[in-house]
């Protein structure tokens, strides 16, 4: 455990280089954070940092840097978790405010709001698909020949899709179709439209697999897709000074355009926490150069989405985290 001096020492390289992006001097520490110690005090504290893993002495430089485990110390027992301006609190209230009715929405406001605020790159997916419980499926005549399918899940979840026939449909057998799945489905998760469903569907109506059996693959299709990633600020990353780096600026593109890393990545926290995984804390080898944020939308034991932030290691986390938190709360005003 470090001491007091160390941690007022350590709080002060990380403040000052996350808002410099330079190498950290003793004294730069003495002259703009007002410590109470001496320039060779601060020196060997610095020393003492960095033979126990806090800092990192770059060889082109005489100051330090966070390491990564700096930066886990920092993010656990020293940041200010209310880093957030009355007019930062204003503006997420006037974005938040207005009412939404699906959930798809508010995540999507929430995410570009994020990004304004803090300056860095926000990605958010929506609830799983499948563990939805339907609310409601209508089927709705276009024409003659052209239906309609929407799914309402409690999560605020509305799914569509069109299908096309090649013979007509009447409103007789539009009512049937929706007095059919309803009766069936409703207050069943979206995973429970399967195969046996088409069979049971199937062998209760008089119509012909022409007609059901498209139902049953749109719906399916619809159950399959993949969480949609929602992204705001990419372009925001390469106005930072590590994005001066071609490479690692090729990594972060690449890792944005894998949607499969962006979906994992965003899954793999607890509910209602605030994560934080920094470098190799990441279980992806591809996001070893970076820090990830994220905090789950829950309402009760609904998992309604969730949002997050992808940068440098050098993140300002105080502001991160503050503004994640206030979002979060407003968010779940929202479902109140």
């Amino acid at each position: 455990m470090l001491d007091k001096r160390k941690k007022q020492i350590l709080q002060a390289v990380i403040d000052e280089y996350i808002n410099t992006a330079e190498p950290v001097s003793s004294g730069t520490l003495v002259k703009k954070y007002g410590l109470d110690y001496s320039s060779a005090t601060v020196r060997n504290e610095l020393a003492e940092l960095e033979n126990i893993g806090y800092l990192d002495k770059p060889h082109t430089s005489a100051g330090r840097v966070p390491s990564e485990k700096g930066y886990r110390f920092y993010v656990d027992e020293l940041l200010n978790d209310e880093d957030i301006s009355i007019e930062e609190i204003k503006y997420i209230q006037s974005k938040l405010s207005t009412k939404v009715n699906e959930i798809e929405d508010l995540t999507k406001i929430a995410t570009s709001t994020l990004s304004e605020i803090t300056h860095y790159t926000t990605v958010a997916i929506g609830p799983k698909s499948d563990m939805q419980i339907i609310e409601e499926i209508k089927f709705v005549l276009l024409g003659t020949r052209m239906l309609m399918v929407v799914i309402m899940t409690d999560g605020g979840l509305v799914k569509e899709t069109i299908i096309k026939y090649d013979d007509d449909i009447n409103v007789s057998q539009v009512d049937t179709l929706n007095n059919l799945f309803n009766n069936k489905l409703k207050g069943k998760p979206l995973s429970k439209i399967d195969k046996p469903m088409e069979e049971y569907i199937l062998s209760e109506i008089n119509y012909s697999v022409e007609v059901i059996k498209p139902i049953i693959e749109q719906i399916n299709k619809i159950v399959e897709e993949q969480s949609k990633v929602y992204l705001e600020g990419a372009n925001k990353a390469f106005d930072l000074p590590e994005f001066k780096s071609l490479e690692l600026a090729k990594n972060f593109i690449n890792v944005l355009d894998a949607k499969d890393i962006m979906v994992d990545m965003l899954n793999s926290g607890i509910a209602k926490d605030i994560n934080v995984y920094i470098g190799k804390e990441n279980d992806n080898e591809k996001l070893k150069d970076f820090s990830i944020v994220t905090f789950k939308h829950t309402v009760g034991n609904k998992d309604l989405g969730t949002i997050g932030i992808i940068g440098p290691k050098r993140m300002d986390y105080s502001k991160v985290i503050s503004v994640m938190k206030y979002i979060s709360k407003k968010m779940n005003e929202q479902d109140e």
